[in-house]
């Protein structure tokens, strides 16, 4: 398994706001995390990237215990992420900003890059403009682009880096449908190169149309687990959170 979580609990005061969560995530699967609002996902998300310390439980990537290691740790490791509101720096170009994440991987290396190396990195950085859609728009500053494209430049960024673990806050928060479908498409096309994705979403045409496994959690425990379909006929799960109409319109 690429990502293991068992046992993860996470209180605040006397709210529990993760309560003995376990699930695991393959390689080339898509995992979708859904609950209500405060079900306690964000939370969920921030211990297993590395930003909160769960009071217990365990965090296993590609069978090493990471549980009380750091963010950036984690990320030389092989784990990446994306945020709800894309966290892109608005002063550089497409291109630059793609180029930056590649140095980010291996600081060292571009340190010592010569000419032609420099040229090999230049051919790496326009391959994953070209993959994510991206090659028309290199050279304009991030700042003049619309929101869609915003979240391809940090989905190009993340997955530069080359992680195993992609984990997906929200990903198509704010898009339209026909944008949050195209943006899922690519991410799906990496996932069967071998990518492990995690990602939580309200849009249920989104769950159900990309995810493999969904995972749901209420008030902090995880009430369901499955395929689309086993989730969308769970009369547990439609009562506590999807409601029918949910499930109509993201089937």
């Amino acid at each position: 398994m690429k990502l293991r979580v068992s046992g993860l609990s996470k209180s605040f005061g006397a709210v529990r706001a993760v309560d003995g969560v376990s699930f695991a995530l393959d390689a080339g699967q898509m995992l979708a995390l859904i609950g209500p609002n405060g079900a306690g996902k964000s939370t969920c998300f921030q211990c297993i990237n590395g930003q909160l310390r769960p009071d217990s439980g365990r965090v296993e990537f590609d069978g090493t215990d990471v549980t009380g290691l750091g963010v950036a740790t984690r990320a030389r490791m092989g784990m990446a992420r994306t945020f709800q509101i894309a966290q892109v720096a608005v002063s550089l170009t497409v291109r630059q900003h793609v180029a930056l994440a590649l140095a980010a991987r291996d600081p060292a290396a571009w340190r010592r890059l010569g000419t032609r190396g420099l040229r090999g990195a230049q051919e790496e950085v326009q391959a994953w403009l070209e993959r994510f859609e991206l090659a028309a728009l290199a050279d304009r500053p991030c700042l003049e682009l619309p929101y869609p494209e915003l979240k391809r430049v940090e989905l190009a960024s993340a997955l530069a880096q080359r992680p195993r673990v992609l984990l997906m806050d929200e990903p198509t928060a704010g898009m339209t449908r026909a944008d949050r479908r195209a943006l899922m498409a690519l991410v799906k096309q990496e996932a069967a190169r071998g990518l492990a994705v995690l990602f939580t979403e309200h849009s249920m045409d989104v769950v159900f149309g990309f995810a493999d496994r969904v995972a749901v959690l209420v008030r902090g425990r995880l009430v369901a687990q499955g395929t689309p379909q086993q989730i969308a006929e769970d009369p547990q799960v439609r009562a506590a959170y999807l409601g029918t109409t949910a499930v109509e319109e993201g089937a």
